[in-house]
This record gives C-alpha cells, structure tokens and sequence, in this order.
C-alpha cells in the first residue's frame, strides 16, 4: 500500500512533540481562537471551546480560558461565533472553473472550500501528465488531492485526443503520495487492463472514483463489482439510496449544469439513515457560478434550506469525505493532530465565513483572500489551439444518402439534465445533396474539431436543445478530449466560430453574421484563463448573455456544449472521429436508411414517452410522416 496521501501534512516528529507541550500549556500557542462554539463532527454537538494552535496543526480544544497565551500568540475573538472544519470538495475538474488552481483559490478559499480531489483529466488530454502536474501545483492555500485519470484519451479507438498516457504511468501515479483516488472511469469498459488497474488503487489503498451515468439495475451492479466506491451522478433520492445500500459514498453534485441537492434531499426520510454516507462536490463548475452561487457553502445552504440538520450539513462537507477518501488524519474535524484549517463562521445557515484559517494562518476575511496568486503559468501550456488552415464549410458537409431526395433521416442527440443526451430520429431538409439543420424545430448542426493535431478532422452531427435562432456558439474545452466543439445555424457562422477560437488561442465564442459578440479568453491549455478570476468572470457573464441573445435558453450553454463530445454518457456521443453509440462503444451512422435496425432511438414512435420530441402539429418526430 501506499499509504497516506500527501503525507508532508502529517506534523513532523518535532512538530508533534512541540504540539504536545503546546497542549499541556507547557509550551505557548501560535494561535487561540477563543470563545466560539465549536462542531464536534463525531458527536454533532456545538461546544464552547477555545481552540488551541500549534504551528500547522491543532494541539488542543479545550474549556474556554484554559489556555493562556504566549507573548508571540495570536488570538482570534469567536465569541458569538462557530468554528468548523474547512470544506472538502470531494470531485472537483478544475479546468471547468475555468480558472488555473491558484486564481480558483482566491475565489474559493474564502468561502471556505479548502480541500479538493481534482480529475484532470481535459489537461491530461491536453499535454499528457505534465498537464496533470499543472493541476495540482499552486503555492496558494489551496490544498490539492489527485483523483489519476484512468485513460487519457478516454475512448481510445472512438476519439484521438491530444495527448496519450501510456498505462504504466497511470499506473505509478497511483502510488504517488499526492494521489487520493483513480479518477472517474468508463462504466462501459469490462477490459482485463481497467480490471487490472482497479486492483491496482485497491493495493495502493486508493479509492476509485465512480461515474456511473446514471445506470441503475445489472449495469450498475457490474460497475460497482469492479471496486468502485462513490458515484456523482445520482440525481433522485432513488438512485442515490440505491447506491448507498451497494455501499457507494454519494458525492452528491451542484455543477453549473446540474444541481442534485434539492432533489436528493426532497424525500428526507427515507434519505436521512444515509446522511453519514453523503458528502458534497462541484464537479463541473465555472468561474461566474462559483462567484455568484458560491462552493461547498451552497451545497451547504442548500441541504440545510431542504431540511438537513445543521451538524448532518457541516459533516458531509468536510468529516464525510475526508473520512472516506482517508485523509481524516489530515483534514475534516476541529480536533487535535488536524491541519488547523478552520472557517469561522457567524450564520451556520447562512454559510458566510468571516474567517478563514489554513494551516494555522488567517488567509481569509469577510470573503476576501488575503494572499495573492503568484503561481507561474508554463510557457508550453499557451498556443495549444491548433486549427487547419484550411478549415472551412466543406468540413461541416453531411451527405444525404440519396443525393437527390427532398430529406433525410438522421439519429440526433437531445440534450437533457446538463450533459446526459437522449437519441432521437428525425427528418431533415437535403439542399443539394447536403442534410440541413431545421431550426424552427431546434435541430442544429454541431461539429467537434482536432485542434491537437492541427489536420482539420471533424465529426458532425445533430443536436437539438441549445434553441439558437440564429449564429454559432463554440468552446475549445471538449470533455475530456479538449477538442473544439461548434454549435449554429448555418456552416459559415460555425466556420467563423471555429477560426475565431483558433486566432483566441482557446476559450469561448458567440458569432452572428460572421462576427464576433462575445468572447472568453482560456488560453491556458485552451482551457483556463490567464487573468484574475474577477475578469474572467465578467467576460463569461457577457458571453452566456450574447448567447441568450442568439436565442440560446440552456443553462450554462458553453459547458453544455463541452460535454456533447463525452463518448461514456448515453445514449450518444460525438467525437472527432463520428457519432458514437455510448451504451455500445462503437461507431453509428448519422444519416439513416430508414429500413435499418440496430440503431439507437429514443423517439416517440419508438415507444419511448419523450413527447417533448413531437412535432407538435402531427404529434410526431418528422416532418409530417412517422419514423419506422
């Protein structure tokens, strides 16, 4: 086994023997946060405590006033106040707050999100596990766990990528001390390598990180068979009491895509048995809803807000995950031999730190970081957006089989709850031989362009859901193969988003008319920005507001739409390389014969109750004629 992970957290000899002292009063304090009601995890309880500091760590709790203060010791007044552990984000992508580690903690650290288990799966992609490196790096407060991308690409063989992790290496990164879990991972993949590297986390005392794609039943079942141990994906308190009666730990979810909290928690009692099996995550979180809706604090507020007693929120934002991802010994509780990472808190349910300390220092007041981000940017990471240069509409062409018909039938995806896609058949125009998008009906043309390789490959499809009237909408951050994604109307706007991200250097673009609107720089990799998280922030506002000026009515359009390309969430995914049946992991037509089985459809004539699919004069999902 490994053991612990990032073990230089751990006090060192002389540090423990320091804070033994510290705690008999036989050695002054560095710190005393006097006189505020402390949360006890293990017992629910809000004491009156002084809590007593020891360099990095905390050397006792104790009756209020039993510890007198060095000349050197500082102290903080609680009265009035609640001292508790610092949040816990049990599965964070970084790349998707859009900001680099050290600017996210600027604006995360005050809210009291301290600890992260980080996925960096788009930079793997990006630049291979030196682009893991950057994720985990940052000289801020911030503390970091590796969750170790499994496969980068994901689906080998189904999409390219830019980067190749050969398996040894996933494989000696598991034991590396800054590695907590094996990051999330395929369920469709029953290989004897993914089996092998399992059992490898296992010996190595790591948890494996589940994405279980909402599965339910036998798929399920064989998933979790494998040794996985949590699941993000649960939205419904059946799916997550069906989970959690397997063994799984839920890391119940609030992304920008999706917020499960509310929903889970809306059968409180039948949930509530579980509530030590329940800890938070973001997943997948931008800059402007990190700022406006905050981190682990929503969560926070949100589970109290639905009924979720105070002491039950507290822990499964911190104590939860800490104790089952084993890293308790370091963070999670208000206790001695604990990093001394403590928000100091007025309203428990108000969740608003006026305080917040890291490693026994005050890094935080009244939601303000008071420590700057001067983490250095690898030059290498810049440039990373590499688009033919001889990239135009002949790249977006869908040929209709028969180049003479009026339309066709083509397998389209619909977007649904955040980035799940729902397979549906539908006819389209055909104008000289080419299939046509129909937006009076929402069916878009959507491409996913290399930008690695610079070759110009591109997959097209259908996709209905982003409701633009007109325009384009285009993203260099394709989960997880960082590719560039392109949604619009018609071939020249998407032609025009696509080379605007390219002159960009990456980010996010609105076009109309050939024109830019808007426009998200992420340099980084072609998937974080460069710039204060301020800037970045109000540069996504007046983007996603371009968008809803193109008709756009999604939630968070950008980061949907970098998640259409994902090849392991049903029913569809499209990659560089095609449509791909994700429950089959292999490649399906795009344009159909219409007297073809074995293809996926989810479309009403199909015997599925999707009638948001129907047209709404015929009550069908053609134009005027049932599918087969």
């Amino acid at each position: 086994m490994s053991g612990q992970p990032r073990p230089e957290l751990l006090p060192t000899v002389d540090e423990l023997m320091l804070a033994r002292r510290v705690a008999t009063g036989a050695a002054p304090a560095d710190l005393i946060v006097r006189g505020g009601r402390v949360l006890a995890v293990h017992t629910g309880e809000l004491l009156e405590r002084d809590v007593v500091v020891s360099g990095r760590h905390i050397a006792a709790v104790t009756p209020l006033g039993r510890m007198s203060a060095g000349p050197d010791t500082v102290e903080l007044d609680a009265a009035g106040l609640h001292v508790v552990p610092t949040f816990i984000d049990a599965h964070l992508h970084i790349e998707y707050t859009m900001l680099t580690p050290g600017e996210l903690a600027r604006l995360t650290v005050p809210r009291g999100t301290v600890c992260v288990l980080t996925d960096p799966d788009c930079m793997a992609n990006v630049a291979g596990t030196a682009g893991m490196d950057v994720m985990r790096t940052t000289g801020t407060p911030l503390r970091i766990f590796e969750q170790v991308s499994p496969t980068t690409p994901v689906v080998p063989g189904l999409e390219r990528g830019g980067a190749v992790i050969p398996e040894a290496a996933v494989l000696e990164r598991l034991a590396e001390p800054t590695s907590v879990t094996l990051g999330e991972s395929s369920p469709f993949d029953e290989s004897r390598v993914a089996a092998e590297r399992y059992l490898t986390a296992l010996r190595h005392g790591r948890r494996i990180t589940g994405h279980t794609a909402r599965l339910s039943g036998e798929p399920l079942w064989s998933y979790l068979a494998a040794g996985v141990g949590d699941d993000h994906n649960a939205a419904t308190a059946d799916e997550a009491l069906e989970r959690i009666r397997l063994g799984a730990m839920l890391t119940l979810m609030a992304g920008s895509m999706n917020d499960n909290t509310a929903a889970v928690f809306a059968d409180l009692d039948r949930v509530r048995p579980a509530f030590g099996h329940i800890c938070f995550c973001a997943d997948d979180k931008h800059v402007l809803d990190l700022a406006t809706e905050g981190h682990i604090d929503h969560h926070v507020r949100a589970a109290i807000a639905a009924g979720v007693p105070v002491a039950d929120a507290y822990r499964m934002a911190s104590w939860n995950a800490a104790l089952y991802y084993r890293i308790d010994q370091l963070v999670g509780a208000v206790i001695p031999a604990r990093l001394a990472d403590l928000a100091i808190i007025g309203d428990l349910a108000a969740v608003r730190p006026d305080l917040v300390v890291v490693g026994g220092e005050v890094v935080a007041e009244n939601g303000r970081a008071l420590f700057a981000n001067t983490d250095e940017i690898p030059a290498w990471t810049r440039e990373t957006v590499r688009i033919a240069d001889d990239f135009g509409p002949d790249r977006l062409a869908v040929a209709a089989r028969d180049p003479a018909a009026r339309t066709a039938w083509v397998q389209a995806m619909e977007m649904y709850d955040g980035y799940f896609k729902r397979a549906f058949h539908v006819e389209l125009p055909v104008v000289d031989g080419l299939v046509q998008p129909d937006v009076e009906r929402d069916v878009l043309k959507i491409a996913v362009v290399d930008r690695h390789h610079g070759d110009g490959l591109t997959g097209v499809g259908f996709v209905r859901g982003f409701t633009l009237r007109s325009g384009a909408l285009a993203i260099s951050t394709n989960c997880t193969n960082a590719n560039v994604v392109a949604v619009g109307t018609s071939d020249a706007d998407l032609v025009a988003a696509v080379l605007a991200l390219r002159e960009l250097g990456g980010g996010f673009v609105a076009v109309a008319d050939g024109a830019v609107l808007a426009a998200v720089a992420l340099p980084v990799g072609g998937l974080m920005s460069d710039a204060p998280f301020e800037r970045t922030r109000d540069a996504l506002a007046a983007a996603q507001d371009a968008a809803v000026a193109l008709g756009c009515a999604i939630r968070s359009p950008y980061l949907v739409l970098s998640f259409v390309g994902l090849a392991v969430v049903p029913d569809l995914g499209l990659t560089e390389l095609g449509l791909v049946d994700a429950g089959a992991q292999r490649f399906t037509d795009v344009v159909l014969d219409v007297r073809e089985s074995g293809v996926t459809c989810r479309c009403p004539s199909h015997g599925y109750p999707v009638h948001a699919l129907m047209d709404p004069s015929t009550g069908d999902g053609g134009l005027g004629q049932r599918a087969p």
